[in-house]
C-alpha cells in the first residue's frame, strides 16, 4: 500500500526521508549492534544523539546561550500545571489570553495554583479572531503572560508576537514550532508537544530563559521542576529516548532543506493554496478572520453538511486521510505541518474542486 497524505492534527506526518533513515538504523545504529530503543540513555552512543539534537535545534531556532533546552515527557498539557508551579515565584497572579480550546485548558489548570487574569478573549466571536492587542487588560504585576500562538482546533493564529515588556511571555507553540523563523529572545519560555512538527508523540520541548529557573514553589514535584531537568541535561530520569532520536533526525532534515526560512516559505505557499481554494468556491467556507488564519490547521465546512460523509469517503479513496474536523466544530480540518508536501495540498485542492463540481 502506498503512503497517504495524512492531514491529522497530531500525531501527524513525519518526513518520509526521516522514516526511511530510522528504518535503516532500526536494528543497528552506526555499528553499535543495537537499536536506539535499546541504548542506555547515559551511554556514549545515546549521549551523542542527544547532544547533536540539541545543537541542531539551537542552530535551527537561533536559540540564545542564556536559554536552556529541555527534552521532557508528559506532553504540552503537563506544562499547563508546571508553568505556574515554576514561574509564579512570590507572585499570586498570571495573565492568560484565551483564543481557543487549548488556551482554555491552560487557564483551567493554572487556576488550581494562582489567580488567573484573562487579559483578553475571543470566545464571544466563537474563537474566529485574535483580540486586538490595544484592548488587552494586562496586569503589570503578573508573574507571566501565557498565550497559544496557534489554536489547532479553531485554526486561528497570531500574526505577531505580543510585547509584554518586562513580564515574561510564555508560548504554547505545539503546532507552530519549526514552521518558520521566530525570535526566541522575545519569550521567557516556549514549550511544544512533539507530535505535530517535531516528531512522534512522547516528547515535549521546553525552551526556557535561565533567569526563570530556580523559583519553583515548594510543593512542585521534583519531576515538574524545570531546574531538575536543566541541571541534569534532561537526564534526571530515563527520557523518551527514541522520540528524542527521531526529533534529532527531523532537525537534520530541516537543516538539510534550507532551515526555517525555507520551511516558512513552503508553509506559506501551502496555506495560501488551500485558502484560495476555499475562498474561490462558495461550496466551501472558513470562518476565521483572514488576518488570523492558521498556516498549520485549516478548518473548512461544506455548503451542505449532509455531504460531509461522502466528502471524507471519497477523499480517503484519493489517499487524502484524516480530514474530519474536530468534533467540537465539525466540518473538515486539514493540518498541513512541515512534513506535508506541497503535492499533498495540490491533490486536496484538486479533489475539492472535483467534489464541488459534482455536488454543487
Amino acid at each position: 500500500m502506498s503512503r497517504v497524505f495524512n492531514f491529522s492534527a497530531g500525531p501527524a506526518m513525519l518526513p518520509e526521508a526521516v522514516i526511511k533513515k530510522a528504518s535503516e538504523e532500526m536494528l543497528d545504529w552506526h555499528g553499535e549492534g543495537m537499536s536506539v530503543m535499546e541504548m542506555s540513555h547515559r551511554g556514549k552512543a545515546f549521549m551523542s544523539i542527544a547532544s547533536k539534537a540539541e545543537a541542531d535545534l539551537r542552530t535551527l531556532m537561533a536559540i540564545p546561550d542564556n536559554y536552556k533546552v529541555l527534552f521532557l515527557q508528559g506532553g504540552a498539557s503537563m506544562q499547563f500545571g508546571a508553568i505556574p508551579l515554576n514561574l509564579l515565584g512570590d507572585k499570586k497572579t498570571a495573565d492568560y489570553i484565551n483564543t481557543g480550546m487549548w488556551s482554555k485548558k491552560a487557564i483551567a489548570e493554572a487556576k488550581r495554583y494562582c489567580d488567573v487574569n484573562v487579559a483578553a478573549s475571543s470566545e464571544d466571536s466563537g474563537f474566529t479572531t485574535i483580540p486586538d492587542f490595544a484592548d488587552w487588560k494586562l496586569n503589570p504585576d503578573a508573574a507571566y503572560v501565557h498565550y497559544t500562538p496557534n489554536e489547532t482546533i479553531g485554526g486561528v493564529e497570531f500574526d505577531y508576537i505580543p510585547d509584554t515588556g518586562d513580564v515574561p511571555l510564555i508560548a504554547d507553540m505545539s503546532s507552530t514550532i519549526l514552521s518558520r523563523p521566530v525570535d526566541v529572545s522575545k519569550f521567557g519560555m516556549i514549550y511544544a508537544g512533539a507530535q505535530k512538527n517535531v516528531g512522534p508523540a512522547g516528547l515535549t520541548l521546553v525552551i526556557i530563559r535561565d533567569d526563570l529557573l530556580g523559583h519553583a514553589a515548594d510543593i512542585t514535584p521534583t519531576m515538574l521542576n524545570y531546574k531538575t531537568h536543566a541541571d541534569a541535561d534532561s537526564m534526571y530520569n530515563t527520557p523518551p529516548t527514541y522520540s528524542w532520536y527521531l526529533a534529532g533526525l527531523v532537525f537534520e532534515w530541516l537543516l538539510e532543506n534550507g532551515g526555517l526560512e525555507a520551511m516558512g516559505k513552503i508553509n506559506k505557499s501551502k496555506s495560501d493554496k488551500l485558502y484560495a481554494a476555499i475562498d474561490g468556491n462558495d461550496f466551501y467556507a472558513n470562518p476565521v478572520e483572514k488576518r488570523y488564519r492558521s498556516w498549520m490547521n485549516v478548518p473548512f465546512t461544506l455548503k451542505d453538511a449532509d455531504l460531509d460523509a461522502a466528502f471524507l469517503e471519497q477523499a480517503a479513496a484519493k489517499g487524502l486521510a484524516t480530514l474530519k474536523g474536530h468534533r467540537s466544530v465539525g466540518g473538515m480540518r486539514a493540518s498541513i505541518y512541515n512534513a506535508m508536501p506541497e503535492a499533498g495540498v495540490d491533490t486536496l485542492v484538486e479533489f475539492m474542486a472535483e467534489f464541488a463540481k459534482a455536488n454543487g
